[in-house]
């Protein structure tokens, strides 16, 4: 493991969280209960999103979604961070110790630069996937010996326009190691061939994978269903597709919980939970008591399960969310709101008035601060806002 621990820099740290999903996906590294119960479908059954999107040309926005772009490979238009001189640097609260992020005719690089100038040492490693869509940050993942997948120790944080040591990462530490699992990958990708070696659990086939959230990872593959399509095909009675709509309303949230609502320990192969089946027979959810503190990132089905517009209805996560569109705008979410609630009940309404419509969301979901992903810089720690599911009135967010 490429890892070097130095002297600690004096400066007392904060106890850091190591739950965000690449570092928590440690817990699910339990011995699979049933491995044969059900087996991954292969890359060969699936057809890809431009098959998909050349019959259903209304959902060609998905292409822009979070979801699609939650892993890819790097380019200058997928990497955040920036590469320019000056900007490239994270200086680390170690004075001996930065990190340069350099790119190449080979590729983009993250190097460890340790001691003073003339009298340096480096280790550089170079960015071979990108994890993250962007909108509050990406991490970056390499191959080392023998196909194995491993993070990074530099992370970028957008808002701050900040490079930082990758969450649960320590100043101390030259730390190229971190070794990524299946089940991290699992709600940052649509498949991954993991090769069985004994005592480790990040090795996988690099000729044999799809990145991002694929349009057949939530519908099922697709081979059979364009053919089914064929004018020459016999009539048939399924599409041999999975309308997530026709599902239970337990099912739909089910297909979303898989990488909304928590880690858990996983009970069958990853990447062989298809939706419709019951999650329950692929993967062990914690469910938190009903006092317990949730975080905003770490558990958002709980969090909605809480709320009595949840507990009153027979809302799913897509009664708000259109999977298939970018959806960047929390005030246009009103609309979904007020299907059920009339704006004349809003406690500010005669305050307001029908202005109050404009936008439940940012006082009824406000964007609370996540203590489940915490980064270090020399300046102190970053940590995101996440908007909370778990609707309700928030007076203490200060909203007219």
């Amino acid at each position: 493991m490429e890892r070097m621990t130095m002297k600690r820099a004096p400066r007392n740290f904060a106890v850091l969280s190591l739950c965000l999903l690449l570092a928590a996906c440690f817990a699910s590294l339990a011995a699979y209960s049933r491995q044969g119960q059900q087996q991954p479908a292969r890359p060969a059954d699936y057809v890809g999103d431009e098959k998909c999107i050349s019959c259903h040309q209304d959902k060609k926005r998905f292409w822009e979604t979070a979801h699609h772009l939650t892993s890819r490979l790097p380019t200058e238009d997928s990497i955040a961070g920036k590469f320019t001189e000056g900007a490239n640097l994270f200086r680390t609260a170690n004075p001996d110790l930065y990190y340069k992020m350099e790119r190449t005719k080979d590729g983009f690089y993250q190097s460890a630069v340790l001691g003073v100038h003339p009298n340096t040492a480096s280790l550089s490693r170079r960015i071979d996937l990108v994890v993250g869509s962007a909108r509050k940050g990406q991490t970056y993942l390499y191959w080392g010996k023998n196909d194995r997948l491993l993070q990074l120790p530099v992370s970028y944080w957008v808002a701050p326009g900040k490079w930082a040591n990758s969450p649960g990462f320590m100043d101390e530490d030259i730390n190229f190691g971190r070794p990524v699992t299946a089940r991290c990958l699992e709600c940052h990708a649509s498949y991954f061939e993991q090769v069985t070696e004994r005592g480790v659990v990040n090795r996988y086939n690099r000729s044999n994978y799809i990145l991002g959230i694929s349009c057949e990872r939530c519908h099922g593959p697709g081979r059979e269903h364009v053919a089914r399509q064929l004018p020459q095909a016999a009539k048939s009675s399924g599409q041999a597709i999975i309308n997530l709509s026709k599902l239970s309303r337990d099912r739909q949230i089910e297909a979303c919980a898989l990488c909304h609502a928590g880690v858990g320990a996983s009970k069958a192969p990853p990447f062989s939970y298809v939706p419709g089946k019951p999650l329950s027979d692929y993967l062990t959810l914690a469910s938190p008591d009903p006092g317990a503190a949730i975080d905003v990132h770490g558990n958002q089905v709980a969090l909605l399960e809480r709320s009595r517009c949840f507990q009153a209805s027979a809302m799913t996560c897509s009664t708000c969310h259109d999977v298939h569109l970018p959806q960047r705008n929390a005030a246009a979410f009103s609309r979904n709101c007020l299907a059920c609630h009339k704006v004349e009940n809003c406690g500010l309404h005669k305050k307001m008035g029908d202005k109050i419509a404009e936008n439940c969301v940012d006082c009824h979901m406000p964007k609370l601060t996540s203590n489940a992903i915490v980064s270090t810089t020399a300046g102190g720690s970053l940590q995101p806002q996440v908007r909370t599911h778990w609707i309700k009135v928030y007076p203490e967010t200060g909203k007219p």
